[in-house]
């Protein structure tokens, strides 16, 4: 992949700003009070279990759907009125994209990028070349052929490339991998952190691999019944939950585990060395995020957490 250039510096001001935001069908609450902001360059993971109001905020957020209440600002604007200069910095890729299957792949992305021209400024120049953009996803070897010729990773490439063709400050992706082999996945990876890092672009991923969200995210939301239940990066996350790790070594032939109560095993590991120097195959295990949410989920649904107040995370 190519590396981008940069766009120029930024102003600092948030590019989502979420206050209290409310959405009610009916009687029904989905969202009951969801707060989070973003910063540029940033790279946020949304999770949550099916129901959870993931699928309305993003909707919200993207524009395509109304609000109950609650303040929200993207890219400085109330997406309820954003224009198609405002729609022209926001990139959306969704689960599937399925049309225009005759077209070949340059010719596709080459028309879609030409709706963008009018809106390329002195800071970010609009759309982007189509063979850096086909280098940038993987497609360089595929230019050429039908969309429908494509297999499905490659199809999910192309869904990629036709979200960013216009060289969005802001990114919605919404199950982003699904579909991808190990090294397809491996390489969206690296676009995204090329995203974040050279074009300063901010990421919103909604995601069930927690893997991916841990690799991807500088932060992870976790919403569950229509509130932010946590918010913080994975490492802070799994702290608020990390009551205990567990030391296993190897000494005199035998495999021992244990325990440590204290929120860091530094001084037991110490400890452990110096009563018994000849102890090897030392492992140490934290909580990782899958243990963190689904700890999380847990305690919510079980009714022992407020569930109008993110976790607290340490610094």
């Amino acid at each position: 992949m190519s590396a981008m250039s940069d766009p120029g510096p930024t102003t600092g001001a948030p590019v989502l700003d979420v206050r209290d935001l409310r959405m009610t069908y009916g009687t029904k609450e989905v969202l009951a009070g969801v707060s989070f902001t973003a910063q540029p360059g940033e790279v946020l993971a949304l999770l949550g279990p099916n129901g959870a109001g993931k699928t309305t905020t993003i909707e919200i957020l993207e524009g395509f759907r109304g609000r109950s209440g609650g303040e929200v600002s993207v890219l400085g604007s109330d997406p309820v009125h954003g224009d198609e200069q405002w729609r022209a910095r926001v990139g959306v890729v969704l689960q599937s994209w399925r049309d225009h299957g005759r077209w070949r792949v340059r010719e596709l992305l080459d028309y879609l990028s030409r709706f963008y021209t009018p809106y390329s400024t002195a800071e970010v120049t609009r759309p982007w070349d189509v063979d850096e953009l086909l280098d940038a996803v993987g497609l360089t070897d595929q230019a050429d052929a039908k969309v429908l010729k494509l297999s499905g990773g490659q199809r999910r490439r192309l869904d990629v490339a036709i979200g960013i063709v216009g060289r969005p400050e802001l990114v919605f992706l919404d199950e982003p991998t699904a579909g991808f082999d190990p090294h397809a996945r491996r390489e969206f990876h690296d676009l995204v952190h090329r995203l974040s890092d050279f074009e300063n672009t901010t990421v919103l991923l909604t995601t069930h691999d927690l893997d991916e969200a841990e690799k991807l995210a500088d932060r992870i939301l976790v919403l569950d019944r229509g509130t932010i239940i946590a918010d913080g990066s994975p490492d802070e996350l799994a702290r608020t939950l990390a009551h205990n790790a567990e030391v296993r070594w190897t000494a005199g032939g035998e495999r021992h585990v244990h325990a440590v109560a204290e929120r860091d095993p530094t001084d037991f590991v110490r400890r452990l060395l110096a009563s018994h120097p000849d102890a090897t195959e030392l492992e140490v295990r934290r909580a990782n995020l899958e243990d963190t949410y689904l700890a999380l989920v847990q305690r919510v649904e079980s009714g022992r957490e407020h569930t109008h107040a993110p976790a607290e995370v340490s610094p």
